[in-house]
């Protein structure tokens, strides 16, 4: 491992950028391009913790196709609070063997492959977990636990471990998941936190445990490692995180030895609505990050809503953002950036005669499973087969993981 030397925090240049420039971050680190495929749970672990053959194909056809990185969505340090029974679990009994043939396939041309610290916490999916959030929750189909103190506490050493251990393993960096509902998300919002202790109250009492994260993880891993965070630019609930809120939290985190700040926004929970099923068209969040530029010298990437080339290359030349975060765009076709860069079209975007819960999800998680297998172009499920498919595979995964981890 390499020697830690002192950091300085890196202003960016964004004038003169275009999608295709590179990007150097505040770690020297360099981005080939300016996107990035952002975190998804692809839900193509094993039901154990462990990468499986497909998975590691799907990072390695993205890597192919062109991108500057990928993200791998909620990976968990602690298995006692998986978001889903195919997250991965990166702690002392991961199958090393298999994280670094991720980590290597991942990141071919030139492509960097990072992992999002996952913690479900009130969210941790039911049958295998004993959900734990910052303050209890009693709804008739979801609820948990108030975290102890000591339970709190013990959250930054926890990520700060997988990082370290992700970074041993040939990982490019690390993505610390503060968006879309789950635990560092509930901490930072009002609705979800009601504690009267030193991580609840005002703002600067609840991104406590966020910024406590960040440190451990930034003090634990080389210098070159990229330390990344996902933030809710505003919950979109009624009581929960709000954009001038959410502003303190980036002004909290200058100075705190972040590469990349990725903005996003929306949750989870169980009646909220999904930012990738708003009404408006087009990027969200753009606004949020104008405003947050003021705030921190480190990087920002936007993430939400981008379906078109000229979507993504308008943002990052007006300097609003320095990287686009796309998702779906990628499950449709892998190959994106290196098509956008030759001219070519957009991907074209499914659309559905009817959406039950649940089923947008399903539906492109399945479509990864194929691109996974090179089979992308010999299957064509409707919405409610990738749903019974989705669910299948679920209940199988769910009884691995209790047998794996002893949950009860």
């Amino acid at each position: 491992m390499e020697v830690k030397t002192p950091r300085k925090t890196a202003l960016h240049t964004t004038s003169s950028a275009s999608l295709f420039s590179p990007l150097t971050l505040p770690n020297g680190r360099v981005l080939k391009n300016r996107i990035i495929k952002s975190a998804m749970s692809d839900s193509l672990g094993d039901g154990q913790g462990n990468p499986t053959p497909s998975q590691m194909r799907l990072y390695e056809r993205w890597a192919e196709g062109g991108l500057a990185a990928s993200i791998i969505g909620e990976v968990q340090g602690d298995p006692r609070y998986p978001e889903k029974p195919g997250n991965l679990v990166l702690n002392e009994a991961a199958d090393e063997t298999a994280f670094r043939n991720l980590a290597r396939r991942g990141a071919t041309n030139g492509a960097q492959l990072w992992l999002q610290l996952g913690h479900a916490g009130a969210m941790a999916h039911l049958p295998i977990s004993q959900p734990r959030g910052p303050s209890a929750i009693d709804f008739p189909d979801f609820r948990s636990k108030a975290m102890s103190i000591a339970e709190i506490r013990a959250v930054p050493d926890s990520f700060a471990r997988t990082a370290l251990r992700a970074a041993e393993l040939g990982f490019g960096g690390v993505q610390i998941h503060a968006a879309h509902g789950f635990l560092l998300s509930q901490f930072l919002s009002p609705l979800f936190n009601r504690r009267s202790d030193a991580y609840g109250g005002s703002i600067q009492a609840r991104m406590r445990l966020l910024i406590e994260t960040v440190e451990a993880v930034r003090a634990s891993v080389p210098s070159d490692f990229v330390v990344a965070i996902k933030l809710n630019a505003t919950d979109q609930l009624d009581g929960g995180l709000t954009e001038g809120d959410a502003l303190e939290v980036v002004a909290g985190l200058e100075g705190k030895g972040v590469d990349l700040l990725d903005i996003s926004g929306g949750t989870y929970f169980p009646g909220a609505p999904s930012s990738s099923e708003r009404a408006t068209t087009g990027p969200y969040f753009v606004e949020f990050a104008r405003a947050a530029r003021r705030l921190i010298s480190a990087p920002l990437m936007v993430t939400g809503g981008f379906k078109r080339k000229e979507e993504a290359e308008a943002v990052v030349q007006s300097g609003d953002a320095d990287v686009v975060g796309m998702a779906r765009g990628f499950v449709l076709d892998p190959y994106m950036p290196a098509k956008w860069q030759a001219g070519k079209s957009d991907p074209s975007f499914p659309r559905f005669a009817t959406l039950p819960p649940g089923g947008m999800t399903a539906w492109f998680t399945m479509r990864m499973t194929d691109l996974g297998e090179d089979r992308e172009d010999q299957v064509h499920r409707d919405i409610g087969e990738a749903i019974k498919e989705y669910e299948k595979r679920d209940e199988l995964r769910v009884a691995q993981w209790k047998k794996r981890f002893s949950v009860p």
